[in-house]
């Protein structure tokens, strides 16, 4: 387990943030409704391990839908979702959703990320959907 400090950001810099993580500990795809529509590549981490650098409340817009437990963030200016937060149980209580793609690191390391696949759009979060190639 190597945990490792990466700057992300939005596509204009309206957004930054520094995040602590692990990303051989995995990173994962779902097909939920939104991540499936945005192809996000997510990776979870607790509060602590989130810094959010720049971003002021008027550049940032959140969507919630469902059970309202996430908070989908996204520039105003640019439209990347670059992070996201909630509250979950199953997740261990508040988390930050990491958006992998808009992290500043090397291709190679990214592309060796485990990535587990998520069967959110049938709720079943911990099962692999039977198509993956799309995601």
């Amino acid at each position: 387990m190597t945990v490792q400090t990466y700057q992300g950001s939005c596509h204009c810099g309206a957004i930054h943030y520094e995040v602590d993580i692990d990303l051989d500990a995995g990173t994962s795809r779902c097909n939920c409704s939104i991540c499936g529509k945005l192809r996000k590549w997510g990776a979870i981490v607790k509060p602590d391990a989130f810094r959010l650098l720049k971003g002021a409340p008027e550049d940032t817009g959140s969507y919630q839908f469902g059970t309202f437990s996430g908070h989908h963030l996204f520039c105003k200016h640019c439209g990347i979702h670059a992070y996201g937060s909630g509250e979950l149980e199953v997740l261990g209580g508040k988390y930050y959703s990491i958006n992998v793609a808009c992290l500043n690191v090397d291709h190679e390391i990214l592309a060796a990320a485990p990535v587990r696949f998520m069967d959110g759009l049938h709720n079943n979060w911990f099962e692999t959907p039977k198509v993956t190639a799309h995601m």
